[in-house]
């Protein structure tokens, strides 16, 4: 039985944010895992906004265009049902995505879409009902600011851009992809300012998150330090 079986007063919701391969989704798989909490990766819906505009052939520029379409599509993310590795089963319109919004296209396009107001409206409703139904742990860029701001536990994690290329390079490496450091490290940087930088909801951590710092720590350290900070609050 988990030491954490005889707790009371988890929070309800759980909120990591960060930038782009900061350990987000991995650690926060591991917590819902433990805790027997819902898995939600909020970045897929706007990978999946990103696919449905590409599949139509739209100008991903067109910002109006996208945030209509955004308006119309169905995304839903549910628990995985196909033991291949994902985290979630991502499904769009009743097709299931999942490995296609990993595309390295829809990953280079995903921070202009995603920074589209409209499309941040649109899909933010849609994350907002999946965290207050409690038991959850989101993950993002904005949800201990924007999405749950009475999230119970908010952590932002951070490591620099050289190390979160490496771990994106192996990521890829890993899946038999081909994966270039500095093609990667650029676009790394590109995204972060894109992502910091955007009018609305800008990627920073909420004024009460818990900033970790995870250059040169592993995951189960990461992990461990998170526990700490559960079992601490319950005491």
């Amino acid at each position: 039985m988990s030491k954490l079986s005889g707790l009371k007063n988890l929070p309800d919701c759980i909120a990591i944010d960060g930038p782009a391969a900061s350990g987000k989704s991995t650690l926060g798989k591991l917590l819902a895992d433990r805790l027997n909490y819902v898995f939600f990766d909020t970045g897929v819906m706007y990978r999946a906004a990103t696919l449905a505009a590409m599949k139509k052939n739209f100008d991903l520029a067109n910002e109006r265009n996208v945030t209509e379409l955004t308006q119309k599509i169905r995304i839903d993310v549910r628990q995985a049902s196909v033991p291949d590795g994902r985290m979630n089963d991502v499904i769009l319109d009743d097709e299931d995505v999942t490995w296609a919004i990993r595309d390295k296209e829809v990953e280079r396009q995903v921070s202009p879409v995603s920074a589209y107001p409209g499309v941040r409206k649109e899909l933010t409703g849609q994350q907002r009902r999946i965290g207050e139904r409690g038991k959850v742990v989101m993950i993002g860029r904005d949800i201990g600011t924007v999405v749950m701001p009475s999230a119970g536990l908010k952590l932002f994690l951070e490591a620099s851009a050289e190390e979160r290329a490496i771990r994106r390079m192996r990521e890829l490496e890993a899946r038999g992809d081909n994966a270039d450091y500095e093609e990667i490290l650029k676009s790394m940087i590109l995204r972060d300012k894109i992502d910091s930088s955007r009018e609305t909801a800008p990627l920073k951590p909420a004024s009460d998150a818990i900033i970790i710092k995870t250059d040169g720590m592993t995951l189960q350290q990461v992990f461990n330090l998170v526990m700490d900070l559960l079992n601490t609050n319950k005491e």
